[in-house]
């Protein structure tokens, strides 16, 4: 494994995306717990695009309009009901209840692990820009002509994930530590929750817009 792939691996996992969005949103409406679930969502949505470069089907993706375009805007889809659900406060990521003392009314229990988990996985899964990108990226920093070379290729796959979980985790525990400054603030919490549903939905235009 090259100093270069660890490099270009950790820039591209710093930058801003929907992922990175998620897991902060997460950390600032439901805490650290919330944003390490978020994260371990959004590194498991990238196993689908890993195990579809290694089997070729990322080729087929590529070559495929129609299939691109299906796949593009059933994400397309999502971003939009991320964003309409943050803007409502509902879904997985709803502000928990804060009672007159400023603590959560609800506690831990409003945290629900598995719709966390499950929205991180199908925000980065119906993301076929992800599915091009590993076929773009891995094959460079792997030898085609080694017997090994699927395997070279689940080991960095594996390493690219390791990253972006612990990339987002911190994002969202940053993000965290300035929780109790604005949940406690209604209209600070009201702001963070539309700019989050704006930015789903600027993202799903994006994402709308893209081409193969």
């Amino acid at each position: 494994m090259s100093a270069e792939f660890l490099i270009t691996t950790l820039i591209v996992v710093l930058l801003p995306g929907t992922g990175v969005i998620y897991t902060l949103a997460a950390g600032l409406t439901q805490g650290a717990r919330a944003a390490g679930l978020a994260a371990v969502g959004c590194t498991l949505g990238i196993v689908p695009h890993v195990a579809a470069s290694i089997a070729g089907l990322a080729a087929l993706l590529h070559a495929s309009a129609l299939a691109f375009e299906v796949i593009k805007y059933l994400g397309v889809a999502y971003l939009l009901y991320m964003a309409w659900q943050m803007w409502r406060d509902t879904g997985a990521l709803a502000v928990p209840t804060v009672d007159a003392a400023g603590e959560d009314a609800g506690g831990a229990a409003q945290i629900r692990p598995l719709r966390i988990i499950g929205a991180g996985v199908f925000l980065n899964l119906l993301n076929p820009k992800l599915t091009l990108f590993f076929l773009a990226f891995m094959p460079q920093f792997v030898d085609a002509s080694a017997p090994n070379a699927s395997a070279q290729m689940l080991g960095l796959a594996l390493v690219f994930m390791g990253l972006t979980f612990v990339v987002f985790a911190l994002y969202g525990i940053l993000a965290a530590q300035a929780r109790d400054q604005v949940i406690s603030r209604p209209k600070v919490m009201r702001l963070v929750r539309r700019s989050f549903a704006s930015a789903f939905a600027l993202m799903g235009l994006r994402l709308a817009l893209a081409e193969r």
